[in-house]
């Protein structure tokens, strides 16, 4: 008896194979995405071969166009913007990484003042010893936040850092070799409205408008993968908004009329806020930004300036990286009060220093 319903047992252990056979369908399931990412693969060498290809067809009209005119100038300024700015670039990033990763945020927040109103000033001048972009800023001042600096003192630091330290005012220094007093201006207007910004922030912001980093920017990478890791997000992405100003600056050189230029320039108010704006769209990194500045000739001094002091402070990318570290509403805040003060403060540099 035990035999006989052991044997009708047996078939009904057999539904394991019935499992195997509906596990069988799910196995294209897998290659699914495999295919996928293959035919993603495959699509950009496509891409760029077509390109090529295109390129080899189009030489004749392409050598015509480039041999142009204006296009000769607007070669002329791009290469010279670009190569003037890239090792101060390179030397940034790789500075900026190796005091990101090696130097530990506590650090900081060993070295600053207890009191938030004597902290601000500390920090926005220790914003020189990161010698980085605006990039390596935003998550070194939410690393500050995540081990208890005071807000605004790790806000002051967020603004100063990339507009005051050695590398920046160096190619500025470089990018103006005419203009000297320069230099001064933007380290004393950058600190100027780091500080003013933070104080601000000390006195009218509220705990619930910043919402503090949740994890630490290299958690779980050793050193060298985070330096290394921190240098090639740095380099894409200020080598990327490096290439656009100096491709915008390029353009607003040889391509719009010289007449509308002098227009703009003319007029003190439109020429400080046109660069303004402009700082804003064209998210330039600060080791590269003295040198699309210095091409802009026909603007005066004092207009250049904004340009320098609004961009390390808010542009488009720096808006997005403030609002995914702190938090929309804060970014929606901060930003446009960065801007206002960082205008005025230019303004009143200007018309003191240059």
């Amino acid at each position: 008896m035990a035999l006989t319903k052991a044997a009708p047992n047996r078939p009904d252990a057999t539904p394991s194979p019935p499992d195997a056979t509906p596990g069988e369908p799910k196995a294209p399931h897998p290659e699914a995405p495999r295919a996928e990412d293959q035919a993603r693969h495959l699509n950009s060498p496509l891409l760029l071969t077509m390109l090529l290809l295109l390129v080899l067809l189009m030489q004749g009209p392409i050598r015509g166009l480039l041999a142009a005119p204006v296009m000769q100038s607007w070669m002329t300024v791009f290469v010279a913007v670009v190569v003037q700015a890239l090792p101060f670039l390179v030397l940034g990033v790789m500075l900026s990484a190796a005091i990101a990763v090696f130097v530990p945020a506590s650090f900081f927040a060993r070295a600053l003042p207890k009191r938030p109103a004597l902290a601000v000033p500390v920090a926005g001048v220790a914003g020189a010893v990161l010698p980085g972009c605006e990039c390596a800023s935003v998550p070194v001042a939410g690393a500050l936040v995540r081990r208890g600096v005071a807000p605004a003192a790790a806000l002051a630091f967020l603004l100063s850092a990339p507009a005051i330290n050695p590398i920046v005012l160096t190619a500025t220094a470089v990018a103006f070799p005419n203009n000297p007093e320069m230099v001064l201006a933007r380290f004393v207007a950058s600190l100027f409205v780091a500080c003013a910004m933070g104080w601000l922030w000390l006195r009218l912001g509220r705990t619930d408008w910043l919402r503090p980093p949740a994890r630490a920017s290299y958690e779980g990478q050793s050193k060298g993968a985070a330096f290394w890791g921190s240098v090639r997000h740095d380099v894409m992405h200020a080598g990327g908004f490096l290439v656009v100003g100096a491709m915008a600056a390029a353009t607003l050189k040889a391509v719009v009329p010289e007449a509308w230029l002098r227009a703009a320039a003319g007029n003190p108010f439109v020429s400080v806020l046109a660069l303004a704006v402009l700082a804003v769209l064209l998210s330039i990194c600060s080791e590269a930004d003295a040198f699309v500045a210095a091409s802009l000739s026909q603007f005066s001094l004092t207009a250049r300036l904004a340009f320098l002091v609004v961009g390390p402070m808010i542009d488009l990318k720096l808006f997005a990286m403030q609002a995914g570290t702190f938090g929309r509403g804060f970014a929606l805040r901060f930003a446009p009060a960065t801007f206002v003060l960082a205008v005025l403060v230019s303004v009143l540099t200007g018309a003191v220093l240059l």
